[in-house]
């Protein structure tokens, strides 16, 4: 993996900071000294995670050679596999360790996530895939222990969704899923094609970095509050009680509207938590633009019109078109297996930086 080359260079680091530390003249300077002193503890979790990592890499080359020997009798194979399997179960949970390591130098990174998906071309259809891919994002946030909350929905007749937006909390959460957002396209027959035609519907992904009142201050005079009815699925309360709020935020023309709560108060804290990152994101793209104007083909830079991924049903196939990967996994994907395209993303994004 080319982001191990990352580590490399920390640990190689780690050593020059080994030596300054032992120079007489960093002693007598005492800001420098702490400074390199915190750089030091800091590369030592690294270099003790990367240490790990090692181990569990050789433990896994030893299982291969095992199994790979054609002496090695039932019993001594069937040990083994059951070796590699444990090894490699910890050799994800490492790579993940060491990714946190290297994500804790950015601290947007390790934020919760608003995930915004709507149907785009394709009319119920659509609706249908954007369930999939909401259902597909709850799996994938489960493997990875994070917890998902739905903030606001828009059902369609089908059973699919106009529009879900979710909170997915955890730390790393954002590092996980920011290479998510983007047009996901999907080929299939629709369940109401009778005569069998292949279409093309796309869905559109938002994943935003969640703000808190520190990233983001909204200023009370800035909002403009509106109650009404909610409608759909909700029981007595439905079209009788002014719970669902609307947040347009006067300064950028942002409306986020929110409903799925019987507590008006309720609403009113997550359409505030749906905006506040809205913001963010938007501040965050601005000053990516300014930094780098001509870096349209960086990996990962959130452009939600390009047609980042195409998951074709009558190939079962997955491609990620940012990266050229396929994989004909169709629906293990679907079910939350993700981690092919976010690792091979991540490196990608690692290579260029």
């Amino acid at each position: 993996m080319r982001f191990l080359k990352k580590i490399e260079d920390k640990i190689k680091r780690l050593a020059e900071l080994e030596a300054a530390l032992q120079d007489p003249k960093v002693a007598q300077d005492p800001a420098r000294l702490k400074d390199l002193g915190k750089e030091f503890r800091d590369l030592e979790r690294v270099a003790a995670a990367y240490k790990d990592y090692l181990k569990i890499e050789e433990g896994i080359e030893g299982a291969q050679k095992i199994l790979a020997e054609k002496e090695a009798g039932a019993e001594w194979a069937a040990m083994a596999n059951e070796e590699l399997q444990r090894l490699e179960s910890r050799k994800k949970d490492a790579v993940r360790h060491l990714e946190g390591l290297v994500a804790a130098e950015d601290p947007m990174l390790s934020k919760n996530v608003i995930l915004e998906i709507r149907a785009g071309t394709g009319g119920l259809e659509a609706g249908l895939f954007a369930a999939d891919l909401f259902r597909m994002y709850s799996r994938f946030a489960a493997a990875s222990s994070f917890k998902v909350e739905i903030l606001s929905s828009s059902p369609n007749e089908a059973g699919g969704f106009k529009e879900i937006i979710a909170s997915i909390a955890g730390s790393g959460a954002y590092g996980r899923f920011k290479y998510e957002s983007g047009t996901h396209r999907v080929q299939r027959v629709p369940a109401t094609e009778a005569q069998g035609r292949i279409h093309t519907s796309a869905v559109t992904v938002a994943v935003l970095p969640e703000a808190g009142e520190v990233d983001i201050e909204v200023k009370p005079e800035e909002l403009r509050i509106d109650t009404f009815c909610s409608s759909g699925p909700g029981g007595q309360s439905v079209n009788t009680t002014y719970s669902a709020i609307r947040i347009t935020h006067l300064p950028t023309g942002l409306i986020v509207t929110c409903q799925d709560e019987k507590s008006q108060m309720k609403n009113k804290q997550k359409a505030l938590k749906v905006l506040r990152s809205r913001l963010l994101e938007r501040k965050m793209r601005e000053e990516e633009e300014k930094r780098a104007k001509q870096r349209k083909e960086q990996v990962g830079t959130g452009d939600r019109s390009e047609k980042i991924r195409t998951y074709n049903f009558p190939d079962h196939r997955v491609t990620d078109h940012r990266i050229g990967l396929t994989v004909h996994n169709l629906q293990a994907v679907l079910e939350g297996e993700l981690d092919a395209f976010v690792d091979a993303l991540y490196e990608e994004e690692l290579a260029k930086s």
